[in-house]
C-alpha cells in the first residue's frame, strides 16, 4: 500500500473507484440556520451516506483499491463505531471477511451496525495501545490487510470525495468546516479544498475535552498526551501523523467546542431541519454559531458527518 502522503489526484481516483457503491449525498440549506449564523450554509449531508457516515467513502476506496490476493485474506481495523461499521460493509460490497476490534465501552447502536453488516468483531480495552495490540494480533492471524480509520492513505483520498462534491454542489465557498477527531475527514477535505478553492478557509471543529490537533497545529508538532472527555464518541481518537501533516501543508485552523454547545447545535438541527445527526456530526454548525466574526457574511460549507445516534440514551426513549 502507499506510504506517501495523497494528493488531490488520488481523491480524484477515489471518486472514481467508488462511484458505483457510495451515495451522492445531498447538500441541504436553512434559511432559518442561516439567520441564526448570519451566514450562508451549505451542509454536505453525510449522515445519509450508506452505514450512516462519511466514513463509507474511506473505507470503500481501501476496500477496492487491493489486489486479488490482498482482499482474499480480507481487511482488518480497529474503530469505536463508524469505521467498523463503514469497513464491514464495504467489505461485504466485495465479498471479502472483515475484523473490527471494538473497545468496551462503544456506543450500542454503532457496535450493533458492524456486525449487522457482517464482520467479526473482536473486544478489548478501551486505550488505543489495546486496540492497536489486538488488531496487529488479528492481523498476524488472518494475513488481512489492516485499514487503519484515519492514517491509511486511501481512507484520507476517499474522505476527500465529500467536500469534491460539496464544492461542485454548492458553488463558490468561503470556508468549509468538518469535524476532527483521528483528522482523516479533515486532511481529505483540505486536498479537495485547496485544489478547487483555494483562497477558502479550511475550519475543523474539535471538542474542547479532545483538543490534541488545536495543540498540536498550534505547536508545529503531535501533542498527543491527553485523556479524551467529551461527548463526541466519534472524535476521541488521536490526531494521525500523515493528517497532522497534511493540515498544516493546507493551512488548517482548529476551533474547539465546548459540549454544551455541541449538543445545542445538534438539538437545533434536529429541531430546524429534522435531519438525524449525532454530537461529532453537529460539533460543525456548533463552531460556527460560537465564531460568528470569522463566518458572518461569508458563504460556508459544512460537512455532518454522520447520524448514528445511539437513541436508547435518549431520555425520552428509555423504556
Amino acid at each position: 500500500m502507499p506510504s506517501a502522503l495523497p494528493c488531490f489526484d488520488d481523491v480524484l481516483d477515489a471518486a472514481a473507484r467508488i462511484a458505483p457503491h457510495a451515495r451522492l449525498t445531498p447538500v441541504l440549506t436553512s434559511t432559518t440556520l442561516d439567520a441564526l449564523s448570519g451566514a450562508r450554509l451549505f451542509f454536505k449531508g453525510e449522515h445519509l451516506q450508506r452505514s450512516g457516515a462519511f466514513k463509507f467513502r474511506g473505507a470503500c476506496n481501501a476496500v477496492w483499491a487491493l489486489d486479488e490476493h490482498q482482499a482474499a485474506a480480507g481487511v482488518v481495523t480497529h474503530s469505536s463505531g463508524n469505521h467498523g461499521a463503514a469497513l464491514a460493509l464495504a467489505a461485504r460490497s466485495r465479498g471479502i471477511a472483515c475484523h473490527v476490534v471494538v473497545p468496551e465501552g462503544a456506543v450500542e447502536a454503532k457496535l450493533a451496525s458492524i456486525r449487522r453488516y457482517g464482520a467479526l468483531v473482536h473486544r478489548c480495552a478501551p486505550t488505543i495501545a489495546a486496540r492497536e495490540t489486538l488488531c496487529a494480533q488479528v492481523q498476524a492471524q488472518t494475513g488481512a490487510t489492516l485499514v487503519h480509520p484515519y492514517t491509511d492513505f486511501h481512507v484520507i483520498a476517499g474522505q476527500g470525495t465529500a467536500a469534491l462534491e460539496l464544492l461542485a454542489a454548492a458553488g463558490p465557498l468561503d470556508a468549509v468546516v468538518t469535524p476532527i477527531g483521528g483528522g482523516g475527514l479533515a486532511s481529505g477535505t483540505a486536498l479537495s479544498v485547496r485544489a478547487n478553492a483555494a483562497q477558502a478557509a479550511l475550519w475543523c471543529a474539535e471538542p474542547e475535552g479532545a483538543a490534541d490537533a488545536a495543540r498540536s497545529l498550534a505547536a508545529g508538532r503531535l501533542q498527543l498526551d491527553f485523556i479524551p472527555d467529551t461527548r463526541c464518541d466519534g472524535l476521541r481518537g488521536t490526531l494521525g501523523a500523515p493528517n497532522f501533516e497534511l493540515l498544516r501543508r493546507h493551512g488548517a485552523r482548529v476551533g474547539t467546542v465546548s459540549d454544551a454547545g455541541t449538543l445545542a447545535a445538534m438539538r437545533l438541527l434536529w429541531q430546524v431541519t429534522k435531519q438525524t445527526v449525532e454530537p461529532s456530526s453537529a460539533i460543525a454548525l456548533a463552531l460556527v454559531l460560537a465564531r460568528p466574526r470569522d463566518f458572518a457574511g461569508k458563504r460556508v460549507g459544512i460537512v455532518l458527518s454522520g447520524g448514528n445516534v445511539d437513541l436508547d440514551a435518549l431520555p425520552w426513549m428509555a423504556a
